[in-house]
């Protein structure tokens, strides 16, 4: 739900009672993952999706459904060989949605999810638990929990439940993931089994960009396209400058080395040098290949390439880290363009992400989709 949050945060805003349905879980091939959203409210307006169009039409009715009666369903959909035509994926995967109705007169659940879309709708980070399958009384139920250990809603008169359930949040938080958690009856405190969804949100991942570059343009689009949040940085103030980078989030006059070394980086940063000189490549790589990051891509030639390699080595640089350096950056399109290059780079990023390989899809025999499985439901306090 939480991938929506723009839309439904102003749907709030503006006092609108609607239905929100989510996937909770997938099996087989299934084209969206948990958390992925589809909302309508009460003039029949809808927006995002639970399956990129196979079940959409009767994933809206249920919404429309739920907004009339105000009850939560769980739903499961998936392929019928016995009937082609039934409603379900035809890519032959399994998912589960969730449909809530948040109406403004429901004055338990509504401020709960309205504080965790505005959370997210800013970019902030927070986590929203709900009750996926359990006791009826708790179906739909919602907590908030933020980062500094604060929370909002909770389960009714199981205090214990809440206990449980904000711990559990905080830890799918603070690894910024959504995942479902299974509760045994001993757990829960509320005398039966249940399952919760988790949906974390956090701020965007970085892209940062060094060299203010013709082909540093072309990627700052492409990476805004990916939804990360992009900084380009330069040592050159006559280049770094926002008229030439319009849709860069950030701009930085400032020697690229340097800045890295003061600014935040996380495990889902991706660092793109353009630079291709080696008084600014060789400090800024030798920094960028030892920090836990998600990708370090260089741009140059093969022979710049290896001369680059014997100037690290040359400052320190191990082997090990030289074998994280994506260069020349980029996979093999054939691209000349600055935007043919600046899709070459950011197929790279998408594939090293998800574990892709980069060969045509015409012919292969690997899964479409690479992702790193859903983790099982995490199980806690259940009876031997």
């Amino acid at each position: 739900m939480l991938d929506i949050a723009e839309e439904l945060h102003r749907w709030v805003e503006q006092g609108r009672d609607f239905a929100v349905a989510t996937v909770v879980a997938v099996g087989g091939s299934a084209p969206r993952r948990p958390g992925a959203a589809l909302a309508v409210d009460s003039d029949g307006t809808a927006i995002g999706s639970v399956s990129g169009g196979c079940v959409e039409g009767a994933v809206y009715d249920l919404c429309a459904r739920a907004l009339e009666d105000g009850e939560t369903v769980l739903e499961r959909f998936g392929y019928s060989d016995d009937d082609a035509f039934a409603v379900g994926l035809t890519c032959g995967g399994v998912i589960d949605v969730l449909v809530t109705p948040v109406r403004s007169r429901d004055t338990a659940r509504r401020p709960v999810f309205a504080a965790a879309l505005a959370a997210a709708a800013a970019g902030g980070a927070a986590a929203l638990a709900r009750v996926v399958s359990g006791p009826a009384e708790l179906m739909g139920r919602a907590l908030l929990v933020r980062p500094d250990g604060s929370h909002e809603g909770g389960f009714g008169a199981h205090p214990g439940l809440d206990r449980t359930v904000i711990g559990e949040a905080a830890a799918q938080l603070d690894a910024g993931r959504t995942a479902t958690v299974e509760i045994g009856e001993q757990g829960s405190r509320c005398g039966a089994p249940l399952t919760v969804l988790v949906e974390s949100s956090v701020p965007p991942p970085r892209m940062i960009v060094f060299g203010a570059i013709d082909f540093a343009s072309a990627l700052v689009r492409a990476g805004k396209f990916l939804g990360y949040r992009v900084t380009v940085c330069d040592a050159r103030p006559v280049f770094a400058t926002a008229a030439r980078f319009p849709e860069a989030d950030d701009i930085v006059v400032e020697w690229p080395h340097r800045y890295l070394e003061r600014t935040e980086v996380d495990s889902r940063t991706v660092l793109c040098v353009l630079t291709h000189d080696a008084k600014f490549d060789v400090p800024l790589l030798r920094l960028a290949l030892r920090l836990p990051v998600a990708y370090v891509g260089a741009m140059g030639s093969r022979r710049t390439h290896l001369d680059r390699n014997e100037r690290l080595r040359e400052v320190g640089v191990t082997e090990l880290e030289l074998a994280r350096l994506r260069s020349p950056i980029g996979l093999d399109l054939g691209a000349r363009t600055p935007e043919e290059t600046a899709l070459s780079i950011a197929a790279e990023i998408v594939a090293d992400r998800r574990g892709g390989s980069g060969v045509p899809l015409t012919g292969a025999h690997t899964p479409i989709h690479h992702d790193t499985p859903t983790p099982p439901a995490r199980r806690i306090g259940s009876v031997a």
